[in-house]
This record gives structure tokens, C-alpha cells and sequence, in this order.
């Protein structure tokens, strides 16, 4: 199992930003860019990415992650309400969306794993702690089928529908 950790408040991607570009010459033509917030978490996500792989290769074949986002208390909040949020009753609803975080794990491609779209299993969880961070681990898959049936090429041919 590879555990990323990356300290400080958990963020969400951003949505793209456009903008349109007038050239002294030509027609003006849309730009679309990614807003410098979600440009830095990714960034420091992949150096942290980095630090939990220890110079190994990426990680290849179906993924597990597992993502807790722990969130800052808000700090207007009573002591009675902080301490309940603390504990577990009240739980973070507000921004970052979780889906939003889960985006946020393109930072992790060509690092940890060679893409995000080997992740075939998640668990996400956002929850108030003392210190907020963001912590993804991952675990690659066996070649198990449903119900402990193994993949193999025979059971490709049984499906042959000549």
C-alpha cells in the first residue's frame, strides 16, 4: 500500500476558466486554462506523491484508493459545536465537493500510478480533525473476477459467441 499524505486544507479542481484572446493579427479565439489555486495543490500533491513512492515506477493494473480529507474547524464556530464536529457528529458539507477532490488525484498520474483511470474502487471521506489534510492510499488489485473467479484468457474463449 502507497499512503500520500499532503498537509493543509483539503481542496477541490477548480472548473476551467476561459478567456478570450485578441491577436494583433487573426481572428480573437478562446483560451481555456486551469485556475493557479488548483495548479499549486496538484503540483504539491505530485511532490507528495513523490516522496511516498521513493523513486519507485509507477503503479500499473486496476487500483484501490482510499481518500480522507479532514477539514479545518471553522474558527467562528463555539467551542460546544467544535468539539462535536471533532468528535464526529457534525460532519463537513460544505465546499470542497467530493468529486471535486477526487479530481484532484490527476495530480497523482505518471507518479503513483500511470493513470487515473486504473482506479476501479474508492472510498472518499471528508471529516472535521484538529489539523486538516488530505490523505490518499492505494492499493493495487489482485486478478480476482467476481466471486473469487479468476480472469483468464479460457474464460474469454467460453464467452466466444460464434
Amino acid at each position: 500500500m502507497i499512503t500520500v499524505r499532503l498537509n493543509g486544507e483539503p481542496e477541490g479542481k477548480g472548473r476551467p476558466r476561459f478567456r478570450v484572446i485578441t491577436p494583433r493579427a487573426g481572428k480573437p479565439f478562446a483560451s481555456v486554462y486551469t485556475p493557479a489555486e488548483t495548479r499549486t495543490y496538484e503540483t504539491a500533491l505530485k511532490l507528495a506523491g513523490k516522496v511516498a513512492m521513493r523513486a519507485k515506477p509507477p503503479l500499473e493494473g486496476p487500483l484501490q484508493v482510499d481518500i480522507t480529507a479532514v477539514m479545518s474547524v471553522p474558527r467562528s464556530w463555539s467551542n460546544k459545536k467544535r468539539d462535536a464536529a471533532l468528535v464526529g457528529s457534525i460532519w463537513p458539507t460544505g465546499t470542497p465537493d467530493l468529486d471535486n477532490i477526487m479530481k484532484m488525484l490527476d495530480g497523482l498520474n505518471e507518479i503513483v500510478w500511470l493513470d487515473d483511470k486504473q482506479i476501479v474502487d474508492a472510498h472518499i471521506q471528508k471529516r472535521y480533525g484538529e489539523s486538516p489534510f488530505l490523505e490518499v492510499k492505494v492499493s493495487p488489485i489482485g486478478p480476482v473476477g467476481l466471486a473469487g473467479i479468476s480472469l483468464s484468457p479460457a474464460v474469454d474463449d467460453r464467452c466466444d459467441s460464434r
